[in-house]
């Protein structure tokens, strides 16, 4: 087990902070950035934006259909004409 933890955010709040807090307020003070809520100094959660949130989702979306171009690169190709649709 390490005794170091990686935090993937600038910015942290610990739980406790947390349910004093406005939530709303402690994304303003980050800039948007996400916060690390940390439990006895660990990493518990992350705390986004729904900004920030749904451009994670966009881009997990991205990637599943760059991995279906890829799977379907080279593969038997169909010449369609636009006036027949």
């Amino acid at each position: 087990m390490s005794i170091t933890t990686p935090i993937h955010a600038q910015t942290t709040i610990s739980v406790s902070a947390l349910r004093r807090s406005n939530p709303s307020k402690i994304l303003e003070d980050a800039g948007g950035n996400p916060v690390a809520v940390l439990n006895h100094n660990k990493p518990e959660a992350y705390l986004l934006s729904a900004k920030v949130y749904e451009k994670l989702l966009d881009q997990i979306d991205d990637l599943a259909l760059l991995k279906i171009i890829e799977k379907r690169r080279g593969g038997k190709t169909i010449r369609v004409n636009i006036e027949d649709l």
